[in-house]
């Protein structure tokens, strides 16, 4: 059980889908309705698939502002895959990706829930920061 993580590895939207539903808790939206691959390709960074074998067990996207900021969207590893260390390495490998590609600074949000996972395990930093629902 060798799990391999790579920055801007293949993937096909329907399994980004499927994962998505089952680390969020939603239904699993189609590939016209939610097109990982075209939205990534138009508008990310970058992204990291984990995969054992052939199976995707992990993604995270990767936005920037196209110069020194990059931010961690939609952190997914699969329900039978948690507390293995994948999630840490999607998001190490998401810091090396953008700092390869020149950012200087990593953000991410999340819920009060996963404070440890993103200050503890992953070594994030408070912030104040904003937010209003459009």
């Amino acid at each position: 059980m060798t799990v391999e993580h790579t920055w801007r590895g293949a993937f096909r939207s329907r399994e980004v889908n499927e994962l998505h539903a089952e680390a969020f808790g939603t239904r699993t939206f189609t590939d016209e309705e939610w097109d990982w691959e075209g939205l990534t390709a138009r508008h990310s960074l970058g992204w990291v698939v984990a995969r054992d074998d052939d199976v995707l067990v992990g993604f995270v996207n990767v936005a920037w502002d196209g110069l020194a900021h990059a931010w961690i969207q939609d952190v997914m590893v699969a329900v039978d895959r948690r507390g293995e260390g994948t999630g840490v390495a999607l998001v190490r490998a998401a810091g090396e990706g953008a700092r390869a590609a020149g950012c200087e600074w990593l953000h991410v949000d999340f819920d009060d829930d996963l404070r440890a996972f993103y200050f503890d395990a992953c070594g994030f930093r408070p912030t104040t920061a904003g937010l209003i629902a459009l």
